[in-house]
């Protein structure tokens, strides 16, 4: 699990040149605080209040191309859950925090992931409640 890379994946890279060549400027695997919880977005874009992640199909349990090891089941089922558990919680507190939460797969079209988080940056920030 050494070899698998927590920033700077490929979609990642693609996505990111996508969106720069629309013009649209943003910050890389920046860490934000909420309420004690730490989230770090792929691509966050602050000005907006705009979250993006973009997923690996294998750790985050894409429904089309997730996969399941057969050794030691056990464990990897364990873990998946866990990475999904977190996901969850950190989708929540960033939009308790008032941030919008775009979601991708590896596999979506980087144009077509690119136009879907033009579309978020268009909404109105929603406010926190607190």
């Amino acid at each position: 699990m050494e070899a698998n890379r927590r920033v700077d994946t490929g979609p990642e890279r693609l996505l990111r040149s996508k969106l720069h060549a629309r013009g649209l400027r943003f910050r890389k695997d920046r860490r934000l605080e909420l309420d004690g919880r730490r989230v770090r977005p792929d691509v966050v874009f602050g000005r907006h209040q705009v979250a993006v992640f973009v997923d690996g199909c294998f750790w985050h349990r894409c429904p089309v191309h997730s996969t399941h090891p057969r050794a030691n089941a056990d464990f990897w089922q364990a873990k998946f859950e866990r990475t999904v558990a977190r996901d969850r919680a950190d989708d929540a507190a960033l939009e308790a925090a008032g941030w919008s939460v775009v979601r991708l797969w590896e596999h979506e079209d980087p144009i077509v992931a690119a136009d879907r988080i033009e579309a978020a940056l268009r909404r109105p920030p929603s406010r926190a409640t607190t």
